[in-house]
Formats: C-alpha cells, structure tokens, sequence
C-alpha cells in the first residue's frame, strides 16, 4: 500500500467511527447525511467501509436506486400530503407518482380482513406507481370500503387534495391506531412489469391498516416494494424503552 492510499484508507477508518459515534449518541441516518450533505445510501457505504471480494461466483448488479422506508410509520410523514413524496424528498431523491387506477375491485384475502368484509366483496381501490429518479420503487394502493367511502370524493379518479389523512378527517374519523405487516415475496406478473424487475427479484408487501378512534377500519394502505431497491429503517415505538 503506498503513503497517499494509507492516508485515504485511515480517513475512512476515521469516517466510519465518526458515523458509529453519531449513532450511539441517537442520531438517524437522515440526520447524519444532512449534516455531511450526502444521501442516507452514502452514509450506510460509509458504515460499511469496502466492500470484501467475494470468494467467487459474479458481483451483484448495483441497485438501481435505493429508497428508506421507516417502520412503523413516523406520524409526521404519515400526516403528509404523500407519505412517499415525503420520504423521498428528504433523501435528496426526485420523486414521482402516477395514478394507475380508481375504482372497485374484489377484496382479496387479506385486505378483506384489515377492512372487516368478506373476501371478494367490491370495495374502493386507489393505485399509484411511485418512482424515484425516474425508477419505478414502489405500488402503493389505498383501499377503502365501499359502503362507507363509495359515494365520497375518495371514490373519484383525481389525487385527493391536500390529502387522504384530511380527506378522512373531514370526514369524521379521527386516528385511533395502526397496524402494519410486512412480507416478503416473489412479485406477481403485474407488479414485475410495472417495477421493472428482473428475473429472480423479490417484492417486499407493507401492510398499512388504519382504524378510527371507534375502532372502524377507514383505510388500508398495500405498499408493494422493489426489494433490492429498499432499505427498511425500524424503530422502537416511544414510549416503551425495554429490551
């Protein structure tokens, strides 16, 4: 190893125990990229340091984007205009979404459940394909159940303004509490074509169920994740700091 290549390995070294200091004290990864003005996916590189040659066999492709995704939700992103657009903006990301579909549709299995309805019985479906920098990261479908929601605006085709959370709200439902489930799969023939995935590539399924303060299930949020463009970020409720 020469003098200047030892000099940049010791100033990795160094970053490295500054990131892990960083964190000890509390801070996120979020935080800590701010005050460095890099990404969340930099400062986890840094965390690594270089990466060890793998004893044989072809190095994985790069992803071609990577996302955070927190779990549980934080309330003030879930309290956004979009729970994506938000986390995406704070990444330094350019994020996108586009409606694909409006309508009823037959509840599956576990959606039926969240919403306390039979299975197959038509309820209120809003899908949108997120996108971040230009790459397609995430499916995300709001549903809803018909005989509450079919004849309000969160049936029609438009995004509803400011936001569903607001949307909901006026409405006449206030937050009670959460649940989500997370899943990993192979991806169906829809969701590789519309996340572009190659061959092989799994999808990472969060399931989002919100119940009012009277217990009413009011919305189901289906979050369909490109795996290996995702990193899930989870945290311990406040509240209940026990091992």
């Amino acid at each position: 190893m020469t003098e200047e290549q030892g000099l940049v390995a010791e100033a990795a070294k160094m970053r490295r125990q500054a990131i892990a200091e960083a964190r000890e004290n509390g801070m996120s990864l979020e935080e800590i990229a701010g005050r460095l003005g890099v990404s969340p996916g930099r400062i986890s590189q840094m965390r690594k340091g270089p990466a060890a040659r793998a004893p044989e066999g072809p190095a994985s492709p790069a992803p071609r984007v990577l996302v955070y995704r927190a779990l549980p939700t934080e309330p003030a992103v879930r309290g956004a205009k979009s729970l994506f657009l938000a986390e995406a903006e704070r990444q330094g990301l350019e994020a996108g979404r586009r409606m694909l579909y409006v309508g009823l549709e037959p509840a599956g299995d576990h959606v039926a459940a969240c919403l306390r309805v039979e299975a197959g019985v038509e309820i209120v479906a809003r899908r949108k394909m997120m996108t971040a920098n230009d790459v397609p990261v995430r499916i995300a479908t709001s549903y809803f159940r018909a005989d509450l929601f079919g004849d309000t605006r969160l049936a029609e085709p438009e995004f509803v303004q400011p936001s569903l959370q607001s949307a909901l709200t006026a409405l006449g439902y206030s937050f009670g509490h959460a649940e989500e489930h997370l899943t990993a799969r192979p991806p169906t023939a829809f969701e590789r074509e519309t996340l572009e995935l190659e061959a092989g590539e799994w999808i990472v399924q969060v399931l989002r169920a919100s119940y009012s303060a009277e217990d009413t299930p009011v919305h189901v949020l289906e979050t369909i994740c490109a795996a290996n463009r995702h990193i899930f970020s989870i945290g311990q409720v406040s509240g209940y700091d026990e091992f």
